[in-house]
């Protein structure tokens, strides 16, 4: 039992669980500069490429709003090495596969084990510490979620460069295996105790958070942030190399660039918490739309790479605000049932972004600058318009206090 193995072992299996957090993002994101050769290789449509994303975020995102309660029950350790196991194999069977539906349902499969490896590994922290040190250690959970999404493209443009697409899954594998046997030589289960799985009040505290409309709106505006940034991911490896003439470890660079803005929005979120909700929220919306605005204006004059990158850098700064701000909000509305919450919300987040992902590629091929900056616009009113619903509510609240 992990709960009683030394201090210099849990410090080890910390370093572990920090290891095994960005695998979500490697997962989703490392093949995303290989969308062409992919699409060119496997002799699809960019919507089939598409689509694999599509698949991969609805099963993450669906899995993650029951995995929490089942883990309790049964404990952590051995589900998170059979995931690892299952990523091991289905990122081996991608890379070596040569159809399409295949590689969707390999996807679907992933989302099942990521949602597993992540929310075992988030739950690890509290299992083994005491509440300072795991508040201690969660501190830099969402740096380490970062570290994903920043390296994975930037890496996965240099192996498809040096290599080919399949080189991206191939480091999955690799991956996969260091940390199955790290878990294996150094793991252990975490959980002190298991809860029997009562499914009916289970039902009663997800049917009273999404009664919740504060808390619900909340993750629709987590969800939107968010698609702005998958918009990009999509869409931009195609614009990047099919218009602008550029290769993939370009779009690596390109990725990697916007995944920092990503986690600058996160820490300017963070630092903007005490405001109150006009100024921490009606700001960022305000200047990201006016951001694409001027984006679809320049637009019509001037069409490069850096143009786009340069706006789409302060654009996803301002998602990466709300994602943040709203994030703590919402863990915060049920602290009672944190680990549901957190389940709850991350599954609804991933389900909407898939659905937005979808809808994205069946909305005609997004092959221009242009027609991205539209895109945008319409997730950028969305929000605006949730926000105001949001205000509204928050003005209610603070005059039944009065």
């Amino acid at each position: 039992m992990l709960k009683e193995a030394s201090e210099k072992r849990k410090k080890i299996i910390s370093m572990i669980g920090f290891l095994s957090v960005p695998i979500s993002g490697f997962v989703t994101d490392i093949y995303l500069p290989s969308f062409p050769a992919m699409a060119n290789s496997l002799m699809v449509s960019e919507k089939s490429i598409q689509l694999t994303l599509t698949c991969f975020l609805l099963s993450y995102g669906i899995s993650q709003l029951f995995v929490g309660s089942i883990l309790d029950s049964i404990g952590r350790y051995y589900p998170k090495l059979i995931s690892l196991i299952i990523v091991l194999l289905s990122s081996l069977g991608i890379a070596l596969a040569d159809s399409i539906l295949l590689i969707c349902i390999l996807r679907i499969i992933q989302g099942i084990a990521i949602a597993i490896i992540v929310i075992s590994t988030r739950a690890l922290f509290i299992d083994i510490h005491t509440p300072e040190k795991a508040k201690h250690y969660l501190g830099y959970f969402t740096i380490a979620w970062s570290c994903g999404p920043i390296l994975a493209p930037f890496l996965g443009g240099y192996l498809e460069k040096l290599f080919n697409w399949q080189a991206n899954f191939y480091f999955l594998v690799i991956y996969a295996v260091v940390l199955l046997v790290l878990e294996l030589v150094y793991g252990g289960e975490s959980i002190v105790s298991k809860t029997k799985l009562n499914l009916k009040n289970t039902i009663e505290i997800y049917k009273e958070m999404l009664q919740n409309k504060a808390f619900v709106l909340g993750i629709s505006v987590q969800a939107i942030a968010y698609s702005i940034v998958m918009l990009f991911n999509i869409t931009g490896p195609f614009i990047i190399e099919n218009v602008f003439k550029y290769n993939s470890v370009t779009i690596g660079y390109c990725t990697l660039i916007l995944g920092f803005s990503w986690m600058i929005g996160g820490f300017v979120g963070k630092k903007r918490m005490h405001l109150d909700f006009k100024e921490s929220i009606g700001l960022p919306v305000v200047i990201q739309f006016l951001l694409i605005s001027l984006l679809i204006v320049v637009g019509y004059f001037f069409q490069n790479l850096f143009v786009l990158i340069s706006f789409a850098f302060f654009i996803h700064i301002c998602s990466g605000i709300l994602f943040t701000s709203f994030f703590t909000s919402n863990m915060m509305t049920f602290p009672k049932n944190a680990g549901i919450a957190g389940g709850l919300m991350g599954g609804m987040t991933y389900v909407i972004t898939s659905l937005t992902s979808f809808v994205i590629t069946s909305t005609g091929k997004v092959d221009s600058q242009i027609a991205l900056s539209w895109r945008y616009l319409i997730f950028s009113i969305v929000l605006f318009m949730i926000i105001i619903v949001l205000s509204r509510i928050s003005s209610k609240r603070k005059h039944n206090m009065v």
